[in-house]
């Protein structure tokens, strides 16, 4: 993958989501117009897919390839991914055109935005025990690393989530997160092999918007943020120092 984030992780991926406070149409129709323009745009976009809550239209997966871009509809958001992409640009371009299409197919006002935000997601491969990696990693050696550091325990779940405020107003606000894999009530996690160890920076501007159109606007303005803070904050302060435990412990 040609992108500098790309190379620090499995797979990097940029994500945006679209919520609004009025249901959207769940007409038959309206959904099936609304993915077909996508299709009729981005013909790779051709695996439409019903999920629990949720319609989806995926590009087809080649083997070996580890690019692919989804759009995914929910009864209150518009969640659309590019993963692995070619360029930042590239993904960019693919979340502004369906930014473009929402308004018009799925009825939204200015007034029925509640926020849009960016997502830069890394994945890094583990096989170790994903909490343990991210409590070395991140909490050895501090006040709330000597919490958990109880006489024969074993680190049951670390998953850091922390946010802060961009602006005055609390409109504009950022979101670091880690995400490892699910377990059992008594902390089984079973095979760690083929799951990677997450990592999350989103940026979220909330609404309303004065016109539709502003949505587009807002894109370079959370991708700005975005980079800002995954090069001064994320890479050097959460992904780093997973890496090199993950490298560790590894060895």
């Amino acid at each position: 993958m040609a992108t500098s984030f790309g190379a620090l992780c499995t797979d990097f991926y940029i994500n945006q989501k679209l919520a609004v406070k009025m249901d959207l149409p769940a007409e038959r129709e309206a959904a099936l117009h609304f993915f077909e323009r996508i299709r009729q745009q981005l013909p790779a976009m051709s695996k439409f897919r019903r999920y629990d809550g949720e319609l989806a239209l995926e590009s087809a997966r080649k083997k070996d390839d580890p690019r692919y871009q989804w759009l995914a509809l929910r009864r209150n958001s518009i969640r659309t991914g590019h993963v692995n992409p070619d360029t930042m640009d590239q993904a960019l371009s693919f979340h502004k055109f369906i930014l473009q299409q929402v308004p018009y197919h799925l009825s939204i006002s200015p007034l029925d935005v509640d926020y849009v935000e960016l997502t830069y997601g890394f994945d890094l491969e583990c096989e170790s025990n994903h909490d343990e990696v991210v409590y070395n990693a991140l909490f050895a050696d501090t006040p709330l690393g000597r919490v958990m550091d109880v006489e024969g325990g074993k680190v049951l779940d670390c998953q850091p989530f922390v946010s802060v405020n961009l602006n005055d107003h609390g409109t504009l606000q950022a979101y670091f997160e880690v995400k490892t894999r699910q377990k059992s009530r008594r902390g089984s996690a079973g095979r760690y092999r083929d799951e990677p160890i997450s990592v999350f920076l989103t940026v979220r501007k909330y609404g309303p918007v004065d016109a539709i159109d502003d949505l587009q606007a807002y894109l370079p303005e959370l991708s700005r943020h975005c980079d800002e803070l995954a090069i001064d904050k994320l890479v050097p302060e959460l992904l780093n120092p997973i890496s090199q435990c993950i490298s560790s412990s590894a060895g």
